[in-house]
Order: structure tokens, then sequence, then C-alpha cells
């Protein structure tokens, strides 16, 4: 089991695509997040989730062995790597789960749809952002909803 979520920081004002945020993966072997370092590994959260939907959907679809992961304007990073028996995605800290390519798509995707900006249309990342969901979505083929 691996679940992830993305949360933006309060009290920034109006929605920007660079609002500071924080990213957790949670899997049976721990928890890998931005929040709560010194130095603070907080990243620019809406930049951050286009560039992991454009990496790892680039990584499931092709044949690299590793994907390391760093998010907009932070030192936090994931490493997801292929196994014998599907992926292992760790933080700084080591392995936090063992997982398969649909379920942690459908983790991230399920993070990503929760997390959706309300960004203003002439935002920068409003259409970075629907157009990297596009792309992903099918990813998670057995998707509901």
């Amino acid at each position: 089991m691996i679940t992830v979520q993305f949360t933006v920081r309060p009290g920034q004002g109006d929605v920007s695509g660079f609002d500071l945020g924080d990213m957790a993966v949670t899997g049976d072997l721990g928890t890998a997040g931005s929040a709560g370092h010194v130095p603070d590994q907080g990243m620019m959260i809406y930049l951050s989730v286009v560039q992991l939907l454009d990496s790892l959907g680039a990584f499931l679809r092709g044949n690299a062995r590793v994907l390391s992961f760093t998010g907009a304007d932070t030192s936090f990073v994931l490493v997801v790597r292929r196994t014998q028996n599907g992926l292992s995605v760790a933080g700084k800290d080591g392995v936090v789960a063992r997982t398969t390519a649909p379920e942690l798509a459908s983790a991230v995707l399920r993070a990503a749809e929760a997390l959706t900006p309300a960004l203003p249309p002439e935002d920068p990342a409003a259409s970075d952002w629907e157009a990297a969901l596009a792309v992903f979505r099918p990813l998670v083929p057995s998707r509901k909803g």
C-alpha cells in the first residue's frame, strides 16, 4: 500500500502556480515527506506536481531502472527503482514502499486530483497542470470516476 499527499502551505494570498507546499509519500516501510525539515524542504508545489507527473509518467512508460525526482526549488528527493517484483520508492532515509506501477500511478494521480488548484487561466502553471494530468491519466486505466 502506498499513499501520496500534496499540500499547499497556508497564508500565501491568492492562488499562484508558485505557491509553496509539501509532498508526503507513505508506504508500509515508512514515510518520506518534505515538511518539518531544517533546512526547509518545502517546494513550489504545483510546479513540482507537474514535474512529478511528467517524469514519473515517462519512467513508467519507458525502460529506465531508476527515477530520481527532486521537487521545484527544494532539496526533497524521491527515488523510484524497478525491482524484480515491481517498484521501490525511497526518500533520503531509505525505502518507504514496495509497490507496483499501477498502484504508484493511482496514488500519485489521486493526490494530484485532490490538490487540483483553482489557478487563474492566465497563470503560466494552469495549462501545464491540465496537460500533465491529461497525459498521466491513461497510466491508471482501471480508475473509476
